[in-house]
This record gives C-alpha cells, structure tokens and sequence, in this order.
C-alpha cells in the first residue's frame, strides 16, 4: 500500500493528525501496533481537558492547549464525544499555598485563561472540563476514516528503509507501506522508531502513573475537578469525576525504563488516598473499586517534540508529548499539517468535519486498557479486540505503533 503520508501511531495524538491531513485532503494511512487504537497512554488518560491556566507562557505546549480550546468544541459537538463541563478548584491546604495560587492566578490572566480568585485564598477555573478520552480517540480516528484515511491495526514498525521514492515501513510479516512523508506519533516508541531512522536526537521514557477509581461516596456526585497546588516536580495528585460519574484520583508519577510495566504497584493506594482526602474528604479510609495504570511518554530534556528530522528527511516526529496531549491534539494535528505543508505534499483548506458515531465496545473506558493489558499478563490472546474480545498475541512488544523488542537499545 503507498499514501502520501504515514502516521505512526493510533493514540489520540496520530488519530488528530489523521484527520487533520485527511481534511485537508491527504493521502494518509494510519499505522497502529495494537489491535485497536488507544489502548496505550490514551486509554489510561484522565480524560481532563485543561484550559492551561497553569502552563508557562510562551512554551509550544502553552501554546497549542490555548489553540486547542479555539478548535476542540465544535469537533466535540460533531462527533458526539461525551464532555463533563464542571470546572475546576483549587484552594490552600497548607503554608504557602495562598501564594502560589496567586501566582498561578496571575499566569491564567496572561494566558488569556479565565479563572477567580476567592476570599478564602481558593481558585475557580470554570473552563476545566473532563471528557472519555477513548471516545475521544476512537470518533478522531473514525472521523478520518470517513474523510479517507486508512487504519492498519496490527501493524507494528519493526523496519524503515528511505528510498528514492519514499519511506517504506515494514511489519514482521512483511507487509510494508510506502510513504512521501511519515509522521511519528508512537508515544512511548517514538525515540525507538526515529532511532530505526537513524534519528539518536531525543529519547523518549515511560512515566508511570497509577490511578483509583472510586464509587461516589454516599452516591453523592463530585461535582468539579479538585486540584491540588503543584509543587516544583509535579502537579500532584487530582480528584476528579469521571463522565460515567465515578470519582478518581490520581495519578502518581513514576519515572521507569520498562516499557511494559503497566502495574499498579501495592504502595500506590497509600501514596494516593491522603492527598486525594485532604482535598475530599469523602475519600478517607474508602477503598478504589478499580485501580489502573498509564504510561505516559516523557522526554528527557525535552517535551513537545515537533518537527522534522535532520538525520531522515521525509520524517516528521511529533514526540514527547505528555498527558496534555489530550487537551492539545486537535491543534498539534494542525501544528504537523503546517510542517508537512513544507514538505512535498500539497494540502488543501481544511474540509468541513463530516459527522460520525463511533462504536465504543463495551464497558467503561478506565477500565479498557487495564483489562487488555491484565489478558495479556495473563497469557491470554491479544490480537484483536471487540468490545472487549482479544485474539492472537504478536511475537514484540508494541508501543504507539512501533515494535520495541526486549531490550529497547538499537
């Protein structure tokens, strides 16, 4: 199979560049390593939708989560993608969180970002919402489907060869695509597959991070997105309702080497509950219903990786980016479009969005990746999945779209 464009890696970020090179009428085909997209980092997202009114302004990561908000409603709206529109709080729990509230206060109004200060030293910031992240994914990639785009599932990388008419990538079974112009959207294997090009420029980890999904104490509903005051290395633990009206907390942040390791380790409850209850307090002493990990692609000493390689021409890596990846994909995807508008392909206006209804599988989406990953520790098949079915494993282990064998070095 030959396209235009090849886009490595079926999460919610490779699915958003697909539609928006499909829109824009590329020949696109979307290579993805498991058997279904989002079953990696955005299927154990928290599903939030930041407004980043805490993110440092003047960084592409800022950047793109504002452009976000200007595109992401009306895609929403079209592809019927469930949003929780609760907002957020904040408020002080200890010595010198009023302070730093304030400052991140005063970072919102720079970024353009509404949010209110309170008497009690607390910060509302109505714009946050949360939303089903695999929704989100599975209509993306359904949406380029319908403007013409092309899913490959079961299409791990495991070779790329640049020739004189094109990047070929090739899959253990010997099936291969040719494209002008491949787009390098495999997450946790996005330094893997820029390395098979001969691109050492950046490395990218797994950072873990671990999640409790609660009923809602007493049945009562959390009615807005908690968030505790960031400390230097982290945001810290969050509370927050899901749109199946579950109450979660987490994550944790847990800087590993193995790109497999999807457990929740047996500390993380003690780790999460007394952050989480000090800013519920419903959460004290109760036990998760469910716990599930992700692992979310951290680079070392760089984040938001976008742009071309200069060690393969024709690839385009779209690497590192975290778990604002989510709030930030639509305008990503428009971000790539311009890098690849550089290139050879020629774009044209982006064509209204065409309406789809996505079938979801069954059960709800925190618990979808954590299932497939638990058959697979099993022992179980894992080639295929429908609504919960899974079919034959493959020989590697497959990451956003590429195959990383056991040991990750080239």
């Amino acid at each position: 199979m030959d396209a235009e464009i090849a886009v490595v890696g079926a999460g919610v970020v490779g699915a958003a560049v697909a539609l928006e090179l499909a829109r824009r009428g590329a020949s696109v085909a979307l290579l993805e390593a498991e058997p279904a997209p989002a079953l990696q980092a955005s299927g154990t997202n928290s599903g939030i939708l930041h407004t980043g009114f805490d993110s440092p302004p003047g960084e592409l990561e800022t950047e793109l989560i504002l452009r976000a908000a200007e595109l992401r409603d009306p895609v929403l709206d079209a592809l019927g993608v469930p949003v929780l529109r609760c907002g957020a709080l904040m408020r002080p729990l200890q010595d010198g969180d009023e302070a730093a509230i304030e400052r991140l206060a005063e970072n919102a109004r720079r970024n353009g970002v509404e949010a209110e200060l309170g008497d009690d030293g607390s910060l509302a910031v109505p714009g946050e919402a949360a939303t089903d992240p695999v929704a989100f994914a599975l209509a993306l990639v359904a949406a380029a489907e319908r403007h013409g785009a092309e899913l490959r599932t079961g299409f791990p990388v495991v070779a790329i060869e640049r020739g004189a008419r094109g990047i070929t990538l090739s899959a253990p079974d010997g099936t291969s695509v040719r494209a002008r112009v491949v787009l390098n959207c495999a997450g946790v294997g996005a330094g893997w597959l820029a390395r098979l090009a001969g691109d050492e420029s950046f490395e990218v980890y797994p950072r873990k991070g671990e999640f409790l999904v609660f009923e809602p104490p007493a049945g009562e509903p959390l009615r807005r997105i908690l968030l505790p005051v960031p400390s230097e290395s982290t945001k810290g633990v969050l509370v927050f309702p899901t749109v199946d009206s579950k109450v979660v907390a987490g994550p944790t942040a847990v800087d590993q080497d193995d790109p497999d390791d999807w457990a929740v380790r047996p500390e993380a409850t003690a780790e999460i509950v007394p952050k989480a209850a000090a800013m519920y307090p419903p959460l004290a002493g109760r036990e998760p219903m469910f716990s599930y990990a992700g692992l979310r692609p951290a680079g070392r000493g760089v984040n938001y990786l976008i742009g071309p390689s200069a060690a393969c021409p024709g690839l385009v890596n779209v690497a590192a980016i975290r778990s604002t990846g989510l709030t930030s994909s639509l305008a990503i995807g428009e971000r790539v479009a311009a890098v690849v508008a550089e290139s050879a392909v020629e774009l044209r206006e982006r064509a209204p969005l065409e309406p789809v209804s996505p079938a979801l599988g069954a059960g709800p989406w925190w618990r979808r990746t954590a299932d497939y990953r638990a058959r697979g520790a099993a022992g179980e098949h894992r080639g295929a999945i429908s609504d919960g079915a899974v079919g034959p494993e493959r020989a590697a282990t497959a990451h956003g779209g590429v195959a990383i064998p056991e040991d990750p070095r080239p």
